[in-house]
């Protein structure tokens, strides 16, 4: 009869600082007392995998309506490392606590145009930036400190120094929402290169070199440690400007370029040249919007390019995660060298459930091998693929690297021989 919030301190939170051997030790302690239902509590805390069908919006909204506090406060309390403790829980219920000064803000996540631009009314209602190919962060300077944190509320400190150094020359109070890309030659790098970067939380000084970064500023979301969320795009931008044109020249802090453009027509043609730019498209951001909480659709549009689109075949299934644990929904795919299938993607998503069980049932009974919980199937079956770019990548067997690949249509139409070549990849791919 352990409350739930006992368990998570007082016996799992110390879990991960214990060796292999006292770590088994206490979780046969604390299943042999545990009935059947208590056990699958157990298993679910411990690995994560406790899925209750409640959005964090929905979350955040009950949270809101206990407690009395705005919505976008309580989202802003969860970001970060909140600790699921009586402690933490109480202070984000609190009206009187003030958010954690670590924390950073909840992230305004835009929706795919799927309408004409035209539809959105008058283009000067809007600011355009390009669509960049980077990883989405928030920038913080408080007191003495920096800190970088992703989209996913992952803490990048250490990773890139350049912008953490830059950044100690901002007012302290500030916190920037933004893109960190890799740069050379005045231009984007391909994503391949700032991969390198990511999986080095002390990059060497030949790394730093061969692959600077830069931090290209969408947003303004504090000032003097005032939130400047509910003030209008068009005036945190413009208090975003002031503050970086004091930054030196060679500062790797930038602010986006907003694309100037008399109608419609003329951004949609600079939307066409954005794989010669290294963009995946623009973005159009409402300039009387407040900076929202998660995705709200009608502030923020991404108009993106047309992906590319390859005929793929399926070699490799594997089953996938949650509810879909029990179905082979996790697919490897690939293309022609000469006489062999050389695989270049995976993809898990674009299938409907009715064709996830068909195809589910024939690499059952088509599989050739196991390899752990992976199947090799017999090539017989092409799908289309889509991904927003490509680039070359000495890490892969196939010698390229394609971004976020997903299914477009099952090709039962086509046979393997009609699947695309690795040289037809190779051709669009950036160096």
């Amino acid at each position: 009869d352990e409350p739930l919030h006992e368990w998570i301190e007082s016996r799992l939170a110390p879990l991960p600082k214990l060796d292999e051997a006292q770590r088994a030790a206490k979780l046969l302690e604390w299943w042999r007392p545990l009935d059947h239902g208590q056990r699958f509590v157990m298993i679910k805390l411990l690995t994560g995998s406790l899925r209750v069908g409640v959005s964090q919006r929905l979350v955040v909204q009950a949270l809101s309506k206990i407690s009395g506090i705005d919505t976008a406060q309580i989202a802003h309390r969860l970001g970060g490392d909140w600790k699921p403790t009586a402690a933490g829980f109480a202070a984000l219920i609190d009206p009187d606590a003030s958010a954690h000064i670590d924390q950073p803000y909840p992230f305004f996540l835009a929706s795919p145009l799927e309408n004409e631009a035209s539809s959105l009314g008058d283009p000067a209602d809007w600011l355009a930036e390009w669509k960049w190919d980077g990883i989405r962060a928030q920038l913080l300077r408080r007191d003495d400190n920096v800190q970088l944190w992703s989209r996913g509320e992952e803490r990048l400190d250490g990773r890139f120094p350049e912008l953490e150094s830059a950044a100690l020359q901002l007012p302290s109070g500030s916190a920037l929402d933004g893109e960190i890309l890799a740069w050379g030659n005045s231009a984007p790098l391909p994503f391949t290169a700032l991969q390198k970067r990511i999986g080095k939380l002390k990059p060497g000084r030949t790394l730093l070199e061969n692959c600077p970064v830069v931090f290209i500023a969408y947003d303004l979301l504090e000032q003097d440690g005032v939130d400047l969320r509910a003030f209008p795009l068009s005036e945190r931008r413009q208090q975003l400007h002031q503050m970086l044109r004091s930054a030196p020249a060679d500062s790797p802090i930038e602010l986006s370029e907003a694309i100037n453009a008399e109608n419609w027509n003329e951004l949609a043609a600079l939307r066409d040249e954005s794989r010669q730019r290294g963009v995946e498209g623009l973005m159009l951001k409402r300039l009387r919007s407040t900076y929202q909480t998660c995705r709200r659709r009608g502030y923020l549009w991404k108009w993106k390019v047309d992906p590319y689109t390859i005929d793929a075949v399926l070699i490799y299934a594997q089953a996938g995660h949650g509810r879909r644990s029990t179905l082979y929904t996790d697919y490897t795919f690939a293309v022609w060298s000469g006489e062999n299938l050389v695989p270049v993607a995976k993809a898990y998503s674009g299938l409907t459930d009715v064709e996830i069980e068909k195809l589910d049932r024939w690499i059952r009974s088509h599989t050739l091998e196991r390899f752990g919980p992976v199947r090799s199937v017999k090539a017989e079956q092409v799908f289309e693929l889509a991904f927003e770019a490509i680039n070359r990548s000495a890490r892969h067997k196939s010698g390229v690297a394609v971004r976020f690949p997903r299914i477009l249509r099952w090709r039962s139409d086509k046979k393997i021989a009609d699947a695309n070549t690795l040289d037809e990849l190779r051709d669009l791919a950036r160096g």
